[in-house]
């Protein structure tokens, strides 16, 4: 077997696993082992002077060791064929997030027409870094819409992409840099100085996945008002990224997203994106969840066919 047809076949079989399997609480994940790593070293570290070098040198140890790890322990068995493609199956199944995303939003949908306004505000308050406690119904499905678009580009699409750039290491690296953004990456006085380099250099590293997600979605869902919306929102949202994949839902199911929300008690000024302020209806959500599975399969699918494109040229 070929090293081209062991990387189309670990990554198909990576993709079916989280297609059947998600994110199961019972199953070790290396993303809890990241977040250890970097609750250690923020325990450590982010304290008196020289804040922003600690967090920048914690950030460069903790994505090279990752990315190298991962490459030494691949390069060990790569004689054994059955064993690498299992490994690297596997590190696929660990970097895709598309199944678990789609769930939990769900979950949230669902609690908030059986249960109700509390329970839906719950639900949402495990998926996103807003408040939850004072958002209305019409706030909470617009939030898990907005959740869904930002996390296609940086749980599916990214992942997928550093995969195509340098396999199984580049994913898993990509996913601690990821993880440190979410962990430290807040403008809250706590982490501005020690996390100022994990969000910075998560921003850098999303800066071409979030626009390649955007246009998938737009292409895919044939919607010539999703692609206006890219260029005209994209680059107003606060995030130099988030916003190009949430303006192309926008434009999509010409609704509108963004404004005001509350982050760890202060009130952030977020720009509109879209103008018709319609109800979200849960048709809405069901169309989002489809388009999202069909970005995911066709960003495969077009990993596939690179890679065979370039082993026949």
């Amino acid at each position: 077997m070929t090293h081209e047809q062991m990387i189309i076949y670990s990554l198909l079989i990576g993709f079916l696993l989280d297609c059947l399997l998600g994110d199961p609480l019972w199953l070790p994940h290396p993303i809890r082992l990241f977040g250890k790593s970097i609750y250690f070293f923020t325990e450590k570290l982010n304290s008196g002077k020289n804040r922003k070098a600690k967090g920048a040198a914690v950030t460069f140890v903790l994505i090279g060791s990752t990315f190298s790890s991962v490459w030494i322990l691949l390069d060990l068995v790569k004689s054994i064929e059955f064993l690498y493609i299992g490994l690297v199956s596997l590190g696929v199944f660990y970097g895709l997030a598309n199944r678990s995303l789609i769930h939990e939003s769900y979950k949230v949908i669902s609690a908030l027409e059986k249960s109700g306004l509390e329970a839906g505000r719950e639900q949402l308050s495990y998926i996103v870094g807003r408040e939850t406690r004072n958002l209305n119904k019409q706030q909470i499905k617009t939030a898990v819409l907005e959740t869904l678009a930002e996390n296609l580009s940086d749980g599916v699409i990214a992942p997928l992409f550093f995969y195509a750039l340098g396999g199984v290491p580049a994913m898993m690296a990509y996913k601690m840099a990821n993880t440190l953004d979410s962990m430290i990456g807040y403008k809250s006085e706590k982490y501005r100085e020690f996390g100022w380099f994990a969000a910075r250099f998560d921003d850098v590293i999303n800066f071409i996945p979030a626009r390649i997600t955007a246009l998938l979605m737009v292409m895919l869902s044939f919607s010539w008002r999703g692609l206006v919306y890219i260029f005209r929102y994209g680059h107003q949202h606060s995030s130099p990224n988030a916003g190009y994949p949430e303006a192309a839902l926008a434009g999509i199911l010409n609704c509108r997203f963004g404004g005001p929300n509350v982050y760890h008690s202060t009130l952030v000024e977020k720009p509109y994106i879209g103008n018709n302020s319609r109800p979200i209806t849960n048709r809405d959500f069901y169309k989002t969840c489809v388009l999202n599975f069909i970005t995911c399969l066709v960003s495969v699918g077009l990993i596939c066919g690179a890679v065979i494109f370039l082993c026949h040229r």
